[in-house]
């Protein structure tokens, strides 16, 4: 290669010296030197350059189909996993809905037994409280004849100044008991 730039370099020279340019005008044995020097080096670029310019580019194209490659796997796998990914979020919104909505009905249950055990409580104090009042109304309707019946018969020993025999004191009650209307005191105590 060197050759041929000090020929070219020399006939440059040359033609400088003749006062013509060796481009324009052709010499036979130029163009045989050029040509020689240009089939030498295709020869020496052909032999060792080019078969590593071939190799660098082959392994350069390696490197993109592999990198084309692992990409397009990535690319896959991060599809799948895409797809798990909104496969779990839809089962876990279900799953979220699904205690939603039995923290819903065990609620209104509890609610509904609370107001039912409510209710019955409350109808059960209400029936105790009637009982209760019933009671003390029968008890009070027999102190206030036992009371009138003791009245009644010290009422009668004073206006008879004598004492009464048990017979006749009992005669005295029954029928002093009679008159009274005591379901007038239990009708006002039922309606209080």
């Amino acid at each position: 290669m060197f050759d041929s730039v000090f020929i070219l370099a020399a006939a440059a020279a040359a033609e400088e010296e003749e006062g013509g340019s060796f481009l324009v005008q052709p010499d036979i044995g130029l163009m045989v030197w050029t040509l020689l020097a240009f089939a030498i080096s295709g020869f020496l670029l052909k032999k060792y350059a080019f078969p590593q310019i071939a190799e660098a580019l082959d392994r350069r194209q390696r490197v993109i189909e592999d990198s084309l490659e692992t990409a397009a796997r990535t690319r896959a796998e991060a599809e799948v996993l895409l797809e798990e990914y909104r496969e779990r979020l839809t089962a876990a919104r279900e799953q979220a809905e699904a205690i939603l909505a039995r923290a819903r009905r065990a609620a209104e249950t509890s609610e509904q037994e609370t107001v039912a055990a409510a209710k019955a409580r409350r109808e059960e104090l209400l029936a105790q409280a009637k009982r209760d009042i019933e009671a003390e109304t029968r008890r009070a309707i027999q102190d206030i004849r036992n009371e009138v019946a003791d009245l009644t018969i010290l009422a009668t020993e004073k206006v008879t100044r004598k004492t009464l025999t048990e017979a006749d004191q009992r005669r005295l009650v029954e029928e002093t008991l009679a008159e009274l209307d005591f379901s007038a005191l239990a009708g006002e105590g039922s309606r209080a």
